[in-house]
């Protein structure tokens, strides 16, 4: 690595791969102040890589606060309180034996006098939180790790993605990567980069207009997203390439994540997630639109 390589851009973000992943980390935490927040998701919303990385801990976080809350046994309790009761007593008789030998020396004495203060303390500990705490650590250990690892390839966890995406666009300079209203400019922009992109039409008639598309990265697969506008609200519409074990859901299904309302259906071609803080009957009502669009045109919607 050259000197310069890890100089800080002009945003303050390190230019390190790794220290930027970092950073991801510390905004998953809540460690950032508002503008590092606003300039390491502008940099997510030009990277793949780092939305990814991003969805990733997003979605880890959310599975583990979904982890159930083990249950303490009674017993276990008993068992960690008699501990802290002979621990504390053992605290305190070794406390006054010292007291007692140093009594000549009254800075000793000064030091001995926190000693019952510490026991004190000990015995006021929260046993039943740490046992809680302890349960929940051999929990995770064992079993709990491999659900945790496979529980981001449910539709939640996807609808969970497809939410920090579209949170992601909305705090970006802009919500797409190509800016257009053209279907033939969009479809093919997408087809290039990814080799897939949905129907697009522009239904601005109908009060929602085609912005443009750009690239998701959805459990590393990259996605074609296409975003439109109504009236103050975006609506982004993520295509997801249908698996051929993959079984056609034709109704749609309403549904919400990280704060946003969300539809989702398939057809032949993909699996469609339209998601935005619109209201539930403008949000339904694109979406049917849309449908209607794709049977009104049938070559638009093909693949590619």
């Amino acid at each position: 690595m050259s000197p310069h390589e890890n100089r800080p851009r002009e945003d303050g973000l390190p230019q390190d791969p790794q220290d930027m992943k970092l950073m991801i980390h510390a905004l998953v935490d809540g460690e950032l102040d508002a503008a590092a927040a606003l300039a390491v998701e502008r940099w997510m919303a030009a990277d793949p890589e780092l939305a990814a990385e991003h969805a990733r801990l997003v979605a880890l976080r959310g599975a583990v606060a979904n982890v159930p809350r083990p249950t303490v046994s009674d017993d276990f309790l008993a068992r960690i309180a008699a501990i802290a009761e002979v621990r504390g007593a053992g605290e305190v008789v070794q406390s006054t034996a010292v007291k007692a030998q140093s009594q000549p020396q009254q800075q000793q004495g000064n030091v001995v006098e926190l000693r019952p203060r510490a026991a004190r303390w000990f015995n006021s500990f929260d046993w039943r939180q740490m046992a809680a705490s302890i349960v929940l650590t051999a929990f995770l250990a064992s079993g709990a790790t491999q659900w945790l690892a496979t529980a981001d390839n449910g539709s939640d966890s996807f609808a969970v993605a497809v939410a920090n995406g579209h949170r992601r666009s909305l705090l970006a300079a802009t919500p797409v990567d190509i800016v257009s209203s053209d279907r033939h400019t969009v479809k093919p922009w997408l087809d290039g980069r990814i080799g897939v992109s949905p129907a697009a039409p522009d239904m601005a008639k109908d009060g929602y207009a085609l912005l443009g598309g750009r690239v998701e990265v959805i459990g590393d697969r990259p996605m074609p997203a296409l975003v439109y506008r109504h009236h103050e609200h975006l609506i982004t519409l993520v295509a997801e390439p249908r698996q051929n074990e993959a079984k056609s859901v034709p109704v749609a299904d309403d549904l919400s994540a990280g704060g946003f309302l969300l539809v989702h259906w398939t057809d032949d071609a993909f699996s469609y997630w339209a998601i935005s803080d619109a209201e539930r009957p403008a949000l339904d009502d694109f979406v049917a639109r849309f449908r209607a669009a794709i049977i009104a045109n049938p070559a638009a919607g093909s693949p590619g």
